[in-house]
């Protein structure tokens, strides 16, 4: 699946360094005058400014093509894309022939007969792209609800809290919101781990206020601000762990199309350290999960 979302759908496509890589969301409301700048500054994090991200250069210039019409969109499929522009594709010719371990290489093989060993292609960084111009979409739609998405660092792991969010969205059993932000943090390359609120059982039940509602109606927030699947007007609060990149750009043991194990050193520009690129797109995926959702509850 390329898609995610059922009012709210985002399809993505491109790989890292074929032409562009872009997106078209069905469902984005009518009439929201959409700010660029907030686009384009999400997009800035997502490219991160560490010395050990990648030292590929994208200027990340977002192509609307449909679905807008003097600045606000029409309801009607909204459509962009981002050229790649800083593309050395012939760097990587030393993984033609050779999956590394821990990586996509060898799955996407395995499971297409073929793949696209430029930049890791489809299951390379570059797609969530896409992801954050939706999720800085999403976000705008969100403010207008005075719902607020943040998140923080804390060491391999992204902890986010969604405030805001009224009590009544998600579904229950298979589409509760906890799932569905669980499917979508663990969609993004490299995630390993979700945990909603504290994680900790011993932390279970949260008291009640007495009279509260909305963000005071617990004494805490272990849950996590969802009970049952649903959320109960409390801050949403998860946080997502993300193992640190497999490449190692010295060399490393790979295996070869016969089975066999040799060391490789992998060309093209990879990152050293890809956390602090991470948190835009885990507010992204919490946006496009939460905008869906609540347009379900209100539909």
């Amino acid at each position: 699946m390329n898609s995610i979302g059922t009012l709210f759908r985002l399809t993505t496509f491109g790989e890292s360094h074929g032409a562009a890589v872009g997106g078209i969301i069905n469902g984005c409301p009518a009439g929201l005058l959409l700010d660029t700048a907030w686009v384009e500054r999400d997009l800035a994090r997502r490219r991160g400014e560490s010395p050990d991200t990648t030292a590929r250069k994208e200027a990340d210039e977002v192509e609307w093509l449909s679905g807008l019409y003097e600045g606000r969109t029409l309801g009607t499929p909204l459509a962009f894309l981002v050229r790649n522009r800083d593309c050395r594709p012939e760097d990587y010719e030393s993984l033609r022939d050779c999956f590394r371990p821990g990586h996509a290489d060898y799955t996407y093989q395995i499971k297409y007969g073929i793949r696209d060993h430029r930049g890791s292609g489809r299951a390379s960084g570059r797609e969530t792209v896409a992801r954050v111009v939706a999720g800085a979409i999403a976000k705008q739609v969100l403010s207008q609800h005075n719902i607020r998405i943040t998140s923080t660092i804390d060491g391999m792991r992204v902890a986010c809290i969604v405030e805001g969010v009224p009590a009544g969205v998600g579904e229950p059993v298979f589409d509760r919101l906890n799932a569905r932000l669980a499917y979508a943090m663990m969609s993004i390359p490299s995630a390993i781990a979700f945990t909603m609120g504290t994680g900790d059982p011993e932390g279970f039940p949260d008291a009640w206020n007495e009279g509260g509602t909305g963000p005071t109606l617990t004494a805490t927030n272990h849950c996590g601000g969802v009970q049952g699947g649903i959320s109960n007007g409390m801050p949403v609060v998860f946080s997502v762990g993300f193992h640190p990149p497999v490449t190692a750009p010295d060399g490393m043991p790979c295996r070869d199309a016969e089975g066999n194990i040799r060391n490789v050193v992998p060309g093209g520009r990879h990152d050293r350290n890809h956390i602090t690129r991470l948190p835009v797109i885990v507010e992204a995926m919490a946006a496009i999960t939460l905008l869906d959702l609540l347009l379900q509850s209100n539909s």
